[in-house]
């Protein structure tokens, strides 16, 4: 299965993707796509010789309207956003309807939403007293976080001190959950029945 990896950030969860010895026979990364000409997931990717493609309107970088095109070309079956801070294009939704996936540091339909996304969710679980935070995965549609939940991994964090707390516990639930899940659908384990994901 042939992927491509939307990053906005340093690019942890790609670098778990890669590390994955369970994936290593099931998937190919073809591609690894930000919104920022300078990312420390350019580097991961650079280590792992995986192509780097920057979005933009400037000369040299791809722009929004020719993605789909160049998703094409590379013959993607599966898009993963993994800290990817934009919203897709709606064409591309469209093109692969179902073939986009989102990791979120936090269990929806909680904390989720336009401006949700790092620190800023940490910060909110905090402040809100919660008790259990987690990372969950779902399809991506035309808005933030509310595509169909496919996984979740919860996280005790009763006896945090800090949103930085949360952030460093989340992160690892989400290193475990994002793998497991490319691996279940490289398996075309996941199914949607009645608009609820089964997997089987």
């Amino acid at each position: 299965m042939k992927l491509a990896v939307f990053v906005s950030g340093r690019g942890s969860n790609l670098l778990s993707i890669l590390e994955s010895r369970e994936l290593a026979d099931l998937i190919e990364i073809k591609a690894v796509i930000s919104n920022k000409i300078e990312c420390g997931a350019f580097e991961i990717a650079k280590n792992y010789s995986v192509p780097t493609y920057t979005l933009g309107e400037k000369d040299g970088l791809i722009s929004y309207n020719d993605l789909s095109n160049l998703l094409s070309r590379l013959k993607i079956d599966l898009i993963v956003l993994a800290g990817f801070l934009k919203l897709i294009p709606e064409d591309v939704i469209r093109n692969y309807k179902g073939r986009i996936i989102n990791i979120h540091p936090a269990l929806l339909p909680s904390f989720g939403g336009k401006g949700m996304y790092g620190m800023n969710v940490h910060e909110a679980v905090y402040k809100s007293s919660a008790k259990v935070s987690g990372a969950s995965v779902h399809f991506v549609d035309e808005s933030y976080d509310t595509g169909t939940i496919i996984a979740q991994e919860c996280v005790d964090i009763k006896d945090v001190k800090s949103p930085v707390e949360i952030a460093e516990r989340v992160l690892k639930a989400e290193h475990r959950v994002l793998p497991a899940v490319i691996k279940m659908i490289a398996r075309n384990q996941v199914h949607i029945i009645n608009n609820r994901v089964e997997i089987f």
